[in-house]
């Protein structure tokens, strides 16, 4: 199809837009938060797995989110400091497809694997004392499996559908690789494209935003309930801190997928808007989940005495 259109294997990006006053900060500012993000949800998965005490449900179905976190993060951060120190504005079609793909596949699967959480939390809290015989060791497995295999194919079915078509442009209007932009080279009809990328949206949506509302209510009904106020406390915390991290990558990952049907918005503010969601997620949440949730936060001070920080 390339030869058909005489287009090039390589892509030329958007540059960002930096003064040579500018460059150096902004490859500092890339590089720190990708070491801030690398380190926190790698000593997140440390904590997890080398800890037995938190082999539980609740910390293995948290344990997908720094791993999918780490996906997103690594497709987008490397590319943008290698584009900022050699101010290249070239990149690898098959690259910026891989780029793409995986950028989706910590999209989606951000959503389900939030969702899982909101479903386990739902089973701890609202039915405590069917919980052990509900979320099973096989059971989890079974839901991490469904989160991972829904995640890979309805991005895989998007990216089949959209390298099945033609291509007829080289140049992207964005610094990064995402099945809207790559669509935007393509000189074909990309209505089975765009109906089946608003159907994923409006299915993700539902699921999560479905499932975070009806376990959210029973949770509330049933600490309200509660006569015991340790329980309410500890409940409450720990639905406020989820609720948080869903939060925090619905509004930027909302805006991101609106602002691309709104012309009439800043292009700067697209991007970084839409770095943001790759960026803000993944250093927060495990922040947010080491500092709130008091066995992690403790296994974490454990692990940083004895492993990292011994005593002389």
């Amino acid at each position: 199809m390339d030869t058909l259109y005489n287009i090039s294997s390589v892509l030329v990006v958007h540059r960002f837009s930096l003064s040579p006053e500018t460059a150096f900060p902004a490859f500092l500012f890339a590089t720190l938060s990708y070491m801030i993000i690398l380190f926190s949800n790698l000593f997140l998965i440390l904590t997890i797995v080398l800890n037995k005490s938190l082999h539980q449900p609740m910390y293995l179905i948290l344990l997908n989110l720094p791993l999918n976190d780490l996906i997103g993060s690594s497709a987008l951060l490397p590319q943008v400091m290698t584009q900022i120190l050699t101010n290249s504005t070239t990149m690898p079609h098959s690259a910026c497809v891989a780029q793409a793909f995986f950028i989706h596949i910590y999209a989606a699967g951000t959503v389900f694997i939030l969702s899982a959480m909101a479903y386990d939390r739902y089973n701890a809290i609202c039915c405590p004392l069917k919980y052990n015989a509900v979320m099973t060791n096989a059971h989890v497995m079974r839901i991490i499996t469904v989160v991972w295999m829904g995640t890979l194919v309805l991005t895989g079915v998007l990216f089949i559908l959209l390298l099945r078509l033609p291509r007829c442009r080289s140049e992207l209007t964005h610094p990064y690789c995402d099945n809207p932009s790559l669509l935007a080279l393509v000189c074909a009809d990309t209505t089975v494209n765009n109906i089946y990328g608003l159907f994923t949206v409006a299915l993700t949506q539902v699921i999560a935003n479905g499932m975070i509302l009806y376990t959210y209510l029973q949770i509330l009904i049933t600490c309200f309930r509660s006569k015991r106020s340790d329980t309410k406390s500890k409940a409450l915390q720990t639905c406020a801190t989820h609720l948080a991290v869903f939060l925090l990558l619905e509004c930027l990952g909302l805006f991101t997928i609106i602002s691309y049907r709104i012309k009439n918005i800043s292009p700067h503010l697209r991007r970084f808007m839409g770095m943001s969601t790759l960026i803000f997620p993944p250093t927060f949440n495990p922040i947010i989940y080491g500092l709130k949730t008091k066995e992690i936060r403790e296994k974490m001070q454990h692990f940083l005495r004895n492993k990292i920080l011994p005593p002389l």
